[in-house]
C-alpha cells in the first residue's frame, strides 16, 4: 500500500499536473471509440501496451477475458457491452487474451477448482467449448504450456462469437457500426498478434489490422502464435 501511496502522491503532483487540460476535459464528458475486453490478470495494462491516453478505452475485465452469451449470465458484462455501444457509441470491440493465462489454465488442468474456488469453476463453464476444441483438435499435444496458449487464441475467438450475441453488437455489426477483434498479448516478447479470418490464423498486428467480425473463426493448425 505504501508504493501506491507514493505512486498517487507522484501522479498528482506530476502526470495530472501535466495533463489537467485533459483531466479537466475527461470530467464532464468521454468519447472513447474502442471497447477493450480483457483478462483481470495484472499483468495486462491496456493503456500502456496500447499507448492509449486516458478517455479512448472503455475497459471491461474480468477472469478469461470471457464473454457470456447474452441473456446467460446476471453479471456486469452485459451491461457494460450495451452501455459502450449504445450510450458511448463505440467503434471497435477488442478481446485481448495473453499467453500463460491462469484462466485458461485452470479451465483445462484444473480439476479441484470445484473444491477451492467453485466461482471460477461456474464462470469457466462460459468456456467450455474452448476446452472441448483444444482436446479434440490437439489430441497428441502433451506440453501444457503450449496446451494454454492454444486454448487462449480458440478462447479469444469463442468469445468473440458469444459477443456477437448481444442485440447491441448484432445491430450495430448490421449497420456497419462496429469492428470486432481478436488480439493475443504475447507478454514475454511485448507482440499483440491480431487473428486474421482469411489465414484462419493470429498474425503479428503490424501484418494486420482486419476485423473479424462475422465468419468461421476457430483456428486452423499451425498458427503462427
Amino acid at each position: 500500500m505504501k508504493k501506491l501511496v507514493k505512486g498517487l502522491q507522484r501522479f498528482r503532483s506530476e502526470t495530472f499536473a501535466a495533463n489537467k487540460e485533459l483531466f479537466e476535459r475527461l470530467s464532464t464528458n468521454q468519447s472513447p471509440e474502442v471497447l477493450f475486453i480483457t483478462c483481470s490478470d495484472s499483468r495486462i495494462y491496456p493503456n500502456l501496451i496500447t499507448s492509449a491516453e486516458p478517455g479512448e478505452l472503455f475497459i471491461l475485465r474480468n477472469a478469461g477475458n470471457i464473454v457470456p452469451p447474452y441473456g446467460t449470465a446476471s453479471g456486469g458484462e452485459a451491461a457494460t457491452i450495451e452501455y459502450a455501444v449504445e450510450a458511448l457509441g463505440v467503434k471497435d470491440v477488442i478481446i485481448c487474451g495473453h499467453t500463460n493465462c491462469g484462466a485458461m489454465k485452470g479451465l483445462l488442468f484444473g480439476k479441484d477448482l470445484h473444491e477451492s474456488m467453485p466461482s471460477v469453476k461456474t464462470w469457466l463453464q462460459y468456456a467450455e467449448t474452448t476446452k472441448r476444441l483444444v482436446l479434440d483438435k490437439y489430441p497428441n499435444e502433451t506440453d501444457p504450456g503450449t496446451l494454454i496458449n492454444i486454448a487462449v487464441q480458440e478462447n479469444v475467438l469463442l468469445q468473440l462469437v458469444h459477443l456477437q450475441t448481444h442485440p447491441a453488437i448484432a445491430s450495430a455489426i448490421s449497420r456497419s457500426k462496429i469492428s470486432l477483434h481478436g488480439w493475443v498479448f504475447k507478454i514475454d516478447a511485448g507482440d499483440i498478434f491480431a487473428f486474421d479470418a482469411d489465414f484462419g490464423q493470429f498474425r503479428p498486428l503490424t501484418e494486420h489490422a482486419k476485423c473479424a467480425s462475422t465468419g468461421r473463426l476457430y483456428l486452423s493448425e499451425g498458427s503462427t502464435l
